[in-house]
């Protein structure tokens, strides 16, 4: 049962943390060069808040991990991502305030919004490889039963 539970968790962390990579590595330079940068990014529009409902998925998850044993230090980091995580839906509201759909237009404040966002999405990132490296050792322990 342990093994399943932990497949989930890592599964969500991939996907969470896999999307993210992949899609800022490959999909947006592609994209931008096809269909520049504005067109790329009203897709990238939505594509980052479905990440970020994935995120939220997996930091409960990452969440309920924690409670099956001593992580002190994880939920420390599980704090961060969180705290990360909200910013993101945040700033993501507010510069989504910023885009109309129809004429593809940016207002103006989008742009500092969005390196921040970028920036915000980095240190996730960082913190999400810390906590993956703390629970992987911490999953390597021996389980002390009794």
């Amino acid at each position: 049962m342990v093994l399943a539970w932990r497949f989930v968790v890592v599964f969500a962390f991939a996907l969470w943390q896999g999307g993210f990579l992949f899609y800022t590595t490959f999909v947006v330079p592609v994209g931008t060069e096809e269909l520049g940068a504005t067109d790329q990014g009203f897709i990238t529009r939505r594509v980052t808040l479905a990440l970020n409902v994935v995120g939220v998925v997996t930091l409960l998850l990452m969440a309920c991990d924690h409670f099956a044993g001593r992580a002190r230090a994880r939920w420390a980091i599980w704090a961060i991502l969180a705290l990360l995580q909200g910013g993101l839906f945040y700033l993501h509201s507010k510069m989504d305030a910023l885009l109309d759909p129809a004429s593809h237009d940016v207002a103006t404040g989008f742009y500092g919004m969005h390196r921040v966002y970028l920036w915000a999405s980095t240190f996730l990132w960082l913190f999400a490889l810390a906590w993956l490296a703390l629970a992987l050792r911490a999953w390597n322990r021996p389980r002390v039963v009794g």
